[in-house]
């Protein structure tokens, strides 16, 4: 058996490997082909004097051996990463890619004027904005700095809580809250409504009308927050939608105050490898004064 001559290329390919369950998720994962996987895979075990994977009809699971190379493989690429990230946080100016990552309603709503008047401040700083309503991974460099509304921002990462998200709901302006309704809101779940699809379902306000209104009366379910939206202003139903996107809508009217219920905290974070980063400090103080500004919009208290 000789060791000497494995490079990190090879604990690559034999994560990749364990990672996909088989060749081809591996060789797709490390942009070769196939045949590139599987030749260097013989070589390896070859060299080592051991099997490392076994080869089943389910797919390539790892023995012993390979689960051992395996372990080493994810050590060594979070030291990498590490790495990285603690050179990063000593760039000695604010210039450079930054890669932020939101939702696309705070973008749309709330983010992109702000981020021109960022980029006009910092002309040097280029900004990479990834969407997504999921969370990406801040400790594995998926992104730089997080915008992101969450109850829960996570121990590893530092920034602020800048602010409450609040939702409530809201009709078209042409279909106000009748007298009644105002005095027993819960005559409003005879209405037609609109809600979150299964996607966002995680959602409080998505929970609050699985829970209270009747399936029959749910006239529309979208995948997006802004899909929702111009829903409720077509007239398709009422439903809850955040403050912020609402209260810009002349053509919606507020049935009820904003819900504690539906509230999220907002945030702006980072890794702690990196928050002194010229770049990222740059950004976090600019955007986070920005919004901080913008309290009373983003709770509906505008």
């Amino acid at each position: 058996m000789s060791t000497s001559k494995l490079a990190w290329d090879d604990f690559r390919l034999i994560k990749a490997i364990a990672d996909a369950g088989g060749l081809t998720g591996a060789a797709a994962a490390l942009n070769v082909n196939h045949s590139t996987v599987f030749r260097r895979l013989g070589q390896i075990e070859e060299q080592l004097g051991h099997a490392l994977f076994e080869r089943r009809k389910t797919g390539y699971v790892a023995t012993s051996a390979g689960e051992e190379m395996t372990t080493l493989a994810s050590r060594i690429d979070e030291d990498v990463t590490a790495f990285g990230r603690r050179l990063a946080g000593r760039d000695l100016a604010p210039s450079g890619d930054l890669r932020v990552t939101t939702t696309d309603t705070l973008y749309l709503h709330v983010l992109l004027p702000i981020f021109a008047a960022f980029r006009a401040a910092h002309p040097l700083i280029r900004l990479d904005v990834v969407m997504a309503s999921q969370t990406l991974n801040l400790s594995r460099r998926d992104a730089d700095v997080a915008i992101r509304a969450s109850d829960s921002p996570g121990e590893t990462l530092v920034g602020r809580r800048l602010a409450n998200l609040n939702w409530a709901v809201y009709a078209r302006a042409d279909a106000p809250a009748t007298e009644a309704e105002a005095h027993e809101p819960k005559l409003l779940f005879r209405r037609d409504w609109v809600a979150l699809g299964d996607p966002l379902g995680y959602v409080k306000a998505a929970r609050y009308v699985r829970d209270h209104v009747p399936a029959e009366r749910i006239a529309l379910r979208s995948s997006a927050v802004l899909g929702l939206t111009e829903a409720v202003e077509q007239g398709m139903g009422i439903g809850p939608l955040p403050c912020f996107i609402a209260d810009q809508r002349p053509g919606l009217v507020r049935l009820l105050p904003p819900d504690p219920d539906f509230s999220t905290g907002l945030w702006i974070l980072t890794h702690p490898d990196i928050r002194h980063a010229p770049r990222v400090r740059a950004f976090m103080d600019f955007v986070g004064g920005e919004l901080a500004k913008r309290k009373a919009l983003l709770e509906g208290a505008g």
